[in-house]
């Protein structure tokens, strides 16, 4: 019998990091009995069954393997395959499916996973404390002279740029997108572009994206983060998964697009010690 809204734990699957970080995030770790196993890297989810996503899900052996955990919901998000979300859809169990563009978006499936795991409490605090470092980061950013125009790249065969999502957390951190978001895009496109800073965090491969290629690559030896030496690599969950760690990406890129204000916290904290403050 449920008594409480804290009582109410439905058996969730989830087949995205995002969802499975959000959900951790709630405190919603009983709601889990399986996972995508790109969900390696969120924390305290180890010894759960690993499955595949909606991407690609794999055999309908998958589909009996989710079936035998007895879920009330599975949870997925983009990027969706037709083939493998009918595969989903095939089974009697609710999907839902989670398709954020936006920082709002994202809000919004926050919230929405607190609905359904009775976690809305939880839910409002986590978006109110992304809300609160989404503004600290703001703050900082407006006390910059310089904009840096920006490309971030979510991965680089076919060229694909970071997620709509991304171009926001860029403004916050006093940035300016220079590429649409979320698209292919050439070589030429980039050079075109002319960014002043490249931010590489290509889909699923932690921090292991690869500035020397971009530093390399022939058509753009003429853009300005290249020549200057300004590309780097960044842990792909902090702009590619839609959920918390979004949080840490905004920090982060306002280290990366503006590391004066680093130089100049070091060098305030050197006089506090010379000073004995």
């Amino acid at each position: 019998m449920i008594t409480s809204a804290n009582d109410f734990r439905p058996r969730i699957v989830s087949l995205a990091p995002s969802v499975t970080s959000i959900l951790m995030a709630l405190r919603a770790r009983r709601n889990l009995v399986a996972v995508s196993r790109w969900c390696k890297d969120v924390a305290d989810v180890k010894g759960l069954p690993e499955m595949g996503d909606c991407w690609s899900l794999g055999s309908d052996g998958d589909l009996a393997e989710i079936m035998k955990l007895r879920p009330a919901l599975i949870v997925g998000s983009v990027p969706f395959k037709t083939e493998t979300v009918q595969k989903i859809l095939s089974l009697p169990v609710p999907f839902l499916a989670l398709n954020p563009r936006s920082l709002a978006d994202v809000e919004a499936d926050i919230r929405a996973l607190g609905s359904v795991s009775g976690t809305s409490r939880q839910a409002d605090a986590l978006v109110r404390e992304m809300r609160r470092r989404f503004k600290r980061v703001a703050t900082m950013a407006k006390k910059t002279k310089t904009r840096p125009r920006v490309y971030c790249e979510a991965w680089p065969n076919p060229r694909i740029s970071s997620p709509p999502w991304v171009a926001e957390l860029v403004e916050i951190a006093g940035g300016a997108m220079v590429v649409p978001a979320g698209q292919k895009v050439s070589d030429e496109e980039v050079a075109r572009a002319k960014p002043e800073v490249i931010v590489l965090a290509w889909t699923a491969t932690g921090g292991r994206s690869k500035p020397e290629q971009a530093l390399a690559n022939p058509a753009w030896q003429s853009v300005p983060a290249v020549r200057e030496r300004r590309v780097f690599a960044i842990r792909d969950e902090l702009l590619n998964t839609p959920g918390p760690p979004l949080a840490c990406g905004a920090e982060e890129l306002l280290r990366l697009l503006h590391p004066e204000l680093s130089a100049a916290g070091k060098t305030k904290s050197r006089i506090k010690r010379a000073h004995g403050r």
